[in-house]
This record gives structure tokens, C-alpha cells and sequence, in this order.
């Protein structure tokens, strides 16, 4: 499987609330920006990312955490991170059952997100994994 499948089989198999939230949280990332790849990381994590990682998303027992990479970075002037204040990279929104999604704020955050991976230089292994990436694409459409 690929990693838009394994996702959609994560989302089916949740059967309750979360799955629902991941998906709406899914479509709202790849609508933020077409270039968004998704990737399946870490032994079952739904990653977004475009020069690097951008966001990742993860069901637990009682809400759906959605992590951005760069989060210590954005502004968030709606206070939507509301996880992992402390650390000097990473934040996190957590999702509990019955909250609701301001998705306009959200629509603002993500597009921060990949305005920061965009200004950001990718690393030469990364210029390694994306021209290889594009190689392959141009190889499957090539026929």
C-alpha cells in the first residue's frame, strides 16, 4: 500500500470520532497547498510535507494531536496550539472529542507552515530524495 492508502485505512478502521477529525484535518492539509506530499512515517504516522515535514497527524485513545514540524516558529494568533508549549521546535493542536475545528484559523496556520518550509533551504539529502522523486515520476508518465 501506498501512504494515501495506509491513511485511508487508518481513518476506516478508527469507526468513531477521530476518524472523522483526521480525515476532515487530511483534506483541509492537501487543500492548503498542491504540492503537498503524503507520507506514511515512524511505523504509522500520517505525514504532510513539501521541502520538509511539515505537519503530521496522530490518533490517540482520547483526541487526534495534529503536530506541526515548525510549530515553535508560527504565529498563531487564535491560539489553536494548545500541546508541547515547551519545546523549541515542535507544537501541537490536541483534538478532543466534541471540539470544534476553527478551519479558518487552521487554513492560516498550515499556510504559515508552508510558507516557513518554503523559505527554508531543503538539506542536500533532501535535493537527493527530490530529484529522485522526480526522476520516477517522469519515468511512469513517460510511457
Amino acid at each position: 500500500m501506498n501512504a494515501s492508502e495506509r491513511i485511508d485505512k487508518q481513518i476506516a478502521d478508527l469507526n468513531d470520532w477521530r476518524g472523522e477529525v483526521l480525515a476532515r484535518l487530511r483534506k483541509l492539509i492537501l487543500a492548503a497547498d498542491a504540492g503537498i506530499t503524503e507520507e506514511w512515517k515512524w511505523m504509522g504516522t500520517p505525514t504532510w510535507s513539501k521541502n520538509s515535514v511539515i505537519c503530521i497527524a496522530n490518533p490517540h485513545k482520547g483526541k487526534v494531536k495534529l503536530t506541526f514540524s515548525h510549530g515553535a516558529a508560527l504565529k498563531d494568533p487564535k491560539k489553536l496550539l494548545n500541546s508541547m508549549l515547551e519545546g523549541s521546535r515542535w507544537r501541537a493542536i490536541d483534538i478532543f472529542e466534541g471540539d470544534k475545528i476553527n478551519e479558518h484559523a487552521l487554513k492560516n496556520l498550515l499556510q504559515e507552515a508552508i510558507a516557513f518550509d518554503s523559505a527554508a533551504k531543503p538539506s542536500k539529502a533532501k535535493k537527493t530524495r527530490l530529484a529522485s522523486k522526480a526522476k520516477t515520476r517522469s519515468r511512469c508518465w513517460a510511457s
